[in-house]
């Protein structure tokens, strides 16, 4: 079992930064592709980015592709979410998320935090 907590999340004017983090307990993350993923009021949840357990491999959404990046320290056993010139539309909760395979796939990650709330006011 793998364990989750993010936090970082908060309330930003549009054009700041935010910087989440997300703590893996249980096991050795590095085993782990690691991913990010939103959902706002009334939305389904969609895929941010994801970072294969080597930190070889990212990918990031088109909708955040040149200001958010993914990141990790295994050593630490963390992931991060970097945010950059935020939009009002990148409100919603933020979800980290582990599995054994790297996808942007939301159903391929078993193991989930409780989220954190990131509010972009314009």
């Amino acid at each position: 079992q793998v364990q989750l907590v993010e936090s970082g999340g908060g309330l930003v004017q549009a054009g700041g930064s935010l910087r989440l983090s997300c703590v893996a307990s249980g096991r050795t993350l590095s085993g782990y592709a690691m991913a990010w993923f939103r959902q706002a009021p009334g939305k389904e949840r969609e895929f941010v980015a994801a970072i294969a357990g080597s930190g070889g491999f990212t990918a990031h959404a088109d909708s955040v592709k040149g200001r958010f990046t993914i990141s990790r320290d295994n050593v630490k056993n963390m992931g991060y979410l970097q945010m950059n010139s935020l939009k009002p539309e990148d409100t919603a909760v933020y979800y980290c998320a582990a599995g054994e395979r790297y996808s942007l796939r939301a159903t391929l990650y078993a193991y989930w935090g409780q989220g954190t709330q990131v509010t972009v006011s314009s």
